[in-house]
């Protein structure tokens, strides 16, 4: 009878577990849907900018602005997002393994890494392994552009002032709801590639007021953190994503222990029940005999 109430002891435990990871796959299933949007959202908007400011680059020199200037890299930043909490499956383990390998890959050019996680895991894994020129956390639960600005505005006055030579950020991109793929893109000095794209004579033609210089002064910042808030909006919907597709397989997984369980107690049961019934035969020919 021990047998049979410790089985029953971990089917109740199970099917507990399942109400959790149950629950949990249903607000993160909300919380996508919220993120999902205004990742779409943003991304017209982004993708917007990122043509007008093209447009502007082909009208100045590239090298004439302090921020697209290419200089010997000795020092490089990079940026970090992970998420803040985890039951998540792989989505910040795959990150990590892709950043140790970029900064593995620098180290073995002689280069000085320094990271600013973005995000409590993030944090957690790296300020034993590297040094940490900055951290924050809390980004993604209460995302807003202003936080952006608070993280890529100094970023880009220590890089005007030489206290390092590039910016690298790193993220999951996300491809869909259960897929999110490792990135990193260079912010600065900003990466512009307009190899194999002809003058555009309607961009050549036209007349910027204030000139392409004021604007493109202006609008620097503002491409900057757009890149970065895109970053944040996509790791907050690969997230969820990938928080919703582990919790659903946690209940799957709960649902098959289960049955195995309860199989397993139906023949411990009919097991005792038969050896009873085998005792009370075996005592009522005794009692017979005798």
């Amino acid at each position: 009878m021990a047998a049979l109430k410790d089985i029953k002891r971990k089917i109740k435990g199970i099917q507990k577990t399942r109400q959790i990871t149950k629950a949990m796959n249903m607000v993160a299933a909300a919380k996508f849907k919220t993120a999902y949007g205004k990742m779409e959202n943003f991304r017209a908007y982004s993708s917007e900018l990122e043509r007008i400011f093209t447009d502007l680059l082909r009208t100045v020199e590239l090298d004439s602005h302090p921020l697209l200037a290419v200089r010997d890299s000795g020092r490089i930043r990079a940026v970090v997002i992970s998420s803040d909490r985890g039951l998540c499956g792989s989505f910040n383990t795959n990150l990590f393994k892709f950043t140790e390998a970029f900064l593995k890959e620098k180290k073995g050019e002689k280069k000085e890494v320094s990271l600013i996680p973005v995000g409590r895991k993030g944090r957690d894994y790296f300020r034993r392994k590297i040094n940490l020129a900055d951290e924050r956390t809390d980004v993604l639960a209460n995302l807003d552009i202003s936080q952006v600005s608070g993280i890529i505005d100094p970023l880009a006055a220590s890089f005007l002032a030489s206290q390092f030579d590039e910016l690298y950020l790193i993220y999951n991109h996300f491809v869909n709801a259960s897929l999110q793929r490792p990135k990193i893109i260079r912010l600065l000095p900003m990466a512009v590639d307009l190899a194999g794209l002809s003058p555009d004579k309607a961009v050549a033609d036209c007349i910027y007021e204030p000139q392409a210089r004021v604007l493109l002064d202006r609008l620097f910042p503002l491409q900057l953190q757009v890149q970065l808030y895109q970053a944040l909006v996509e790791t907050a919907a690969g997230e969820n994503g990938a928080r919703m597709a582990a919790m659903d397989n946690a209940t799957k997984n709960c649902d098959e222990l289960n049955r195995s369980l309860t199989l397993k107690y139906n023949k411990a049961r009919q097991a005792a029940i038969t050896a009873e019934l085998m005792d009370i035969v075996g005592g009522a020919e005794a009692l017979a005999q005798g």
